[in-house]
């Protein structure tokens, strides 16, 4: 038995409010081997984390389908090639119907091709096609009518084929009662349209055919003791329907007008189809960030396999394919290039504007765009494992996540329906005995718009619709949140603690000053060191020769070269003796640089590493190298500082380098000298002052730090998005990111606390309307389709956010 867990999405339909996703994660959650079950409404997605030695997806699947709800799967056809007989068709379908989320194979030997029903979270048609080869036989995907058919999309089109048979129905019947108005008078109404057996015959179809989904879910729901919005409507627009058919059977023969509600219940079921279409297209817009995302991908590749060129799709591409990559096109999958230079735009990734020069050996990402050089690549992460792919993947799971105030939300919406029916009930009676005693319909109409207006749907969708346009803007914006929780506690924040290394800096040194002795002259100097230190294998050595190669200064021949650890470098350079290194080194070969070490003393001081040179003895000149600033990191810092947080910035190097580079960009507290180890024990002394702590390093050497973190940030490019120690992912590498994930943890909550505070008020307040007498079954419905839609449109607003970075003070606020 293994303890590990393992964790698996599905995608389930016809989930109509709260309630419904709190007793599918209920039920997901009394099965034995699961951890933990999250069921989001507005993403209508189950994340499960659980045992697999204890429980399987299959198992997942029927109690979704138990509980009434539907699973869905991805289904699509592949060309086989290959097979010679039935026992190769058998051993494919063998092989694909053990793979991990493949529901369903089929393999025909006729046809040769494979139908396979999977579930496109846990595997992709990659895996399936590389599963195939594995076994010996060709596969490529086959494009038909069926295959990417989006199941949002067509149950979009369903609900609206409904709608308009239900309004064709309806609308006589609400002509009717619209004519019964006094200030109405002068519409005219049909006599057939007033007869009871007409009405009924228009309102049968819309309660039993058109609202048979809300019988069906309100059953499953009561079977397994639970109720849901299903519940609420199948009561209202029956107890008004069946009052009708008894009023219309009752008043046979009779001289009087029967009193019919037949359009009570015909036009609610209407009403509620059009609030959920709308609610289903506006939440169809706030997964707009995966689309956009998902958008960037390259459609196909242009690989070569046995020699041969060919186009393929990108889900057909394994790692080891050689890629060719023309100028203006876009990098299929994340590859190293083999062959060819050019410049690749990394924008969409990094957020920088410049192309980013490339040569063999160079590592691209897919996505990217090849912008004037023709390349070959070999491709190193395909399908799920691309930078992309894994960005997509971090979003998702931060949208399907929930927040803690959710779970508020979720308890509160548990216990709403059947407090609901016991208000509706007693409404009931009260009208019935009291207000107007023995008269029926005024106390059916007032328990019908109780039980409408009741409905639980804006408060179930107030929060993750929120989490998930929250986090897919700032998605867009280079942040990724990984989960609910983080972007809900970003916004506590109050103390930001900074790396220096290739955080506040760029983490990568450069040649910043040469200075030379008097009638030395700057590339003969330059040209001499270079040849020495191009035999080290120093860091700082590597930093010089690319300033030096960027003059387009020639180097020159080097003899008895020797690496002297600690001091520097000795060589013969043109015959002449080379000396590079530190002032210990010049000690050592008693060299004379007492007239140059204040000049030293400055450079160190400025944050930068001096070393000095001699030719044939004589001091010659002077080269530093320093870590520069990333040109955003002043800026981000006095955006923080505004928005009255405390920045502190720690470092493993000394109190003058660290000091040096905290001035520059503002920082006015410096931890230095901290060894990776320490940096944890620093965050805790911090967090026990009562900060709120958001640490930001490389996510290598700060792992220990970002953990223990209230927030941990990781900055990245794109090449390991999924950090496992952060909480939050600066993909963009820019400090401005800082702010931008505090600034939209806060708009996302503010964004929440509006819309439960719009729900729960609009319930708060419409039950008792409603209870009064004073709000007709049909307005119920339509203000209960009303509130769902604004709720949404709400959320959407965090699309919108535009972080100016110049505008700095009174951000959150706004």
């Amino acid at each position: 038995m293994t303890n590990e867990l393992k964790e698996t999405s599905l995608q389930i339909t016809g989930m109509t409010c709260a309630a419904c996703a709190t007793r599918i994660e209920k039920g997901l959650n009394k099965l034995d081997g699961v951890e933990v079950a999250n069921v989001n409404l507005a993403l209508e997605k189950s994340t499960i984390k659980f045992h697999p030695d204890k429980v399987n997806e299959q198992e997942f699947e029927k109690k979704i389908e138990a509980l009434g709800y539907g699973v869905v799967k991805d289904k699509r056809e592949f060309a086989i090639t290959g097979m010679t007989c039935a026992a190769c068709a058998t051993r494919i379908e063998k092989g694909l119907n053990k793979m991990e989320g493949v529901t369903l194979a089929n393999v025909n030997l006729a046809l040769e091709n494979a139908v396979v029903e999977f579930n496109p979270h846990q595997v992709s048609m990659s895996d399936i096609i590389s599963r195939v080869e594995k076994l010996g036989y060709g596969a490529h995907f086959k494009e038909n009518e069926q295959n990417g058919l989006d199941y949002r999309e067509e149950a979009i089109r369903k609900q609206q084929r409904k709608f308009i048979i239900s309004a064709i129905l309806s609308l006589p019947l609400l002509w009717t009662m619209v004519g019964h108005f006094s200030f109405t008078s002068f519409l005219y109404v049909p006599d057939i349209l007033m007869n009871p057996w007409v009405q009924m015959a228009l309102a049968t179809p819309v309660q039993f055919i058109i609202g048979w989904q809300f019988y069906v879910r309100a059953f499953k729901a009561l079977r397994d003791q639970s109720a849901n919005m299903d519940v609420l409507v199948v009561m209202g627009t029956s107890a008004a329907y069946f009052y009708s058919v008894y009023q219309t059977i009752i008043t046979i023969g009779a001289h009087h007008h029967a009193q019919l509600y037949f359009e009570t219940s015909a036009v609610l079921i209407t009403l509620i189809l059009l609030g959920k279409l709308f609610e289903a297209k506006a939440k169809g817009r706030s997964s707009e960030a995966i689309k956009k995302l998902m958008g960037l991908q390259a459609k196909t590749a242009l690989v070569v396999r046995n020699g041969i060129e060919k186009e393929i799709p990108i889900e057909e591409v394994v790692e080891g394919d050689t890629i060719l990559v023309k100028p203006g096109e876009k990098i299929p999958v994340d590859g190293e290039i083999v062959e060819g230079n050019t410049a690749v735009d990394e924008s969409m990734l990094t957020g920088e504007s410049l192309p980013i020069d490339k040569e063999a050996g160079s590592i691209v990402f897919g996505s990217t765009i090849n912008k004037n050089g023709f390349i070959k690549i070999q491709a190193t992460k395909v399908g799920r494992d691309t930078a992309l792919s894994q960005i997509i993947k971090v979003v998702e799971d931060a949208q399907g996540s929930k927040a803690p105030i959710q779970r508020l939300a979720d308890k509160i919406s548990g216990i709403f329906v059947p407090i609901v029916i016991a208000i509706a009930i007693i409404t009931y009676i009260i009208w019935l005995v009291f207000i107007t005693p023995g008269e029926f319909g005024p106390a059916l109409e007032s328990m019908i718009a109780v039980l409408v207006i009741a409905c639980p749907c804006a408060l179930g969708l107030a929060t993750p619709t929120s989490i998930m346009a929250g986090s897919g803007r700032a998605a867009e914006l280079g942040i990724l949140f990984k989960g609910g929780e983080h972007l809900e506690q970003t916004h506590h924040i109050n103390t930001v603690v900074v790396d220096k290394t290739g955080t506040v800096t760029n983490g990568k040194p450069v040649l910043t000053d040469v200075i030379v002795a008097d009638g030395m002259n700057v590339r003969v100097l330059l040209s001499f060191i270079g040849s020495a230190e191009k035999q080290s294998e120093h860091p700082l050595a590597e930093s010089i020769i690319k300033g030096i190669e960027q003059e387009c200064i020639k180097l020159r021949e080097v003899r008895d070269f020797e690496a002297l650890p600690g001091y520097g470098v000795k060589a013969t350079v043109n015959q002449r003796a080379i000396l590079v290194g530190t002032k210990k080194l010049m000690d050592k070969y008693q060299i004379d640089i007492s007239h140059v070490l204040g000049t030293m003393e400055k450079l160190e001081a400025e944050g930068k590493t001096a070393m000095i040179a001699s030719i044939d003895g004589e001091y010659a000149g002077m080269v530093a190298v320093a870590d520069t600033i990333k040109d955003t990191s002043q800026q981000a810092i006095e955006r923080l500082h505004d928005m009255g947080i405390e920045v502190i910035m720690m470092t493993g190097d000394n109190e003058r380098t660290a000091h040096a580079i905290a001035e520059q960009v503002g920082i006015k507290r410096v931890i230095a000298e901290v060894l990776p180890e320490g940096k944890a024990d620093e965050v805790k002394k911090l967090q026990a002052l009562g900060k709120k702590v958001a640490m930001v390093g490389d996510g290598i050497n700060d792992a220990p730090a970002l953990a223990v973190a209230d927030i941990g940030m990781a900055i990245g490019t794109g090449t390991d998005v999924a950090m496992e120690a952060a909480d939050i992912t600066l993909i963009r590498g820019d400090l401005n990111s800082i702010a931008d994930a505090i600034i939209m943890s806060h708009k996302t909550m503010t964004n929440i606390r509006q819309n439960l505070f719009w729900a729960f008020g609009y319930n708060s307040l419409g039950i008792p309307i409603a209870a009064a007498g004073l709000l007709a079954p049909w307005l119920a419905g339509a203000a209960m389709a009303f509130s769902s839609v604004s709720v949404v449109l709400n959320a959407l607003r965090l699309q919108k956010v535009e972080l100016n970075h110049k505008s700095i003070k009174n951000r959150v606020a706004n």
